[in-house]
């Protein structure tokens, strides 16, 4: 795929993000913080959680861009295990149940509109970086991953990985919008 391409997938797709988490600032606190039961999230629990992921990524992936020498690429060319983490994250018709990390969940936390203003500025922040990674290589530019830091994947399958995590979580929203109605 071409790099170009997939910048413009990732900036439309992130632009699609943001103007469905802007929607929920409208929604009444009561609506956000609804629980279908004691060990599920609310909407503002999985907006939270993304806001966790995005102080773990977004500096990283600023810093790498920032200081990388490596020129952008025509090309880009997932890899075998990025490829595999990114797509793993997209959300099926019945959502498959992921166990997410003790310091990302954010259940039961005191949290209010403000969480969804954090990741409103988030995802300014990922436009923001996914404009400056025209310059640099979606391929050879690593970054950690959540899961350990010895295991680290490409710019270009970061972005995607980070990206379809948080469709993943959207849907997620709108399953519990739909059973809140």
């Amino acid at each position: 795929m071409q790099s170009e391409k997939l910048i413009l997938t990732l900036l439309k797709q992130t632009q699609e993000i943001l103007n469905q988490v802007e929607k929920l600032k409208s929604l009444d606190l009561n609506t956000l913080t609804i629980k279908e039961n004691e060990n599920t999230w609310s909407i503002l629990e999985c907006v939270e959680h993304l806001n966790l992921y995005g102080d773990f990524y977004l500096p990283q992936i600023e810093s790498k861009i920032k200081n990388s020498t490596i020129k952008s690429d025509v090309d880009f060319k997932s890899s075998l295990l990025g490829n595999y983490f990114a797509k793993s994250m997209l959300p099926n018709d019945k959502l498959n149940k992921m166990k997410t990390f003790k310091d990302k969940n954010p259940i039961n936390a005191a949290l209010d509109k403000t969480a969804i203003d954090k990741l409103i500025n988030q995802q300014n922040k990922l436009l923001e970086l996914i404009n400056l990674s025209k310059s640099v290589s979606l391929n050879n530019v690593k970054i950690k991953t959540s899961i350990s830091s010895l295991i680290r994947i490409n710019l270009g399958d970061t972005f995607q990985f980070y990206i379809n995590h948080i469709i993943r979580h959207l849907k997620q929203i709108d399953r519990i919008r739909t059973k809140i109605y």
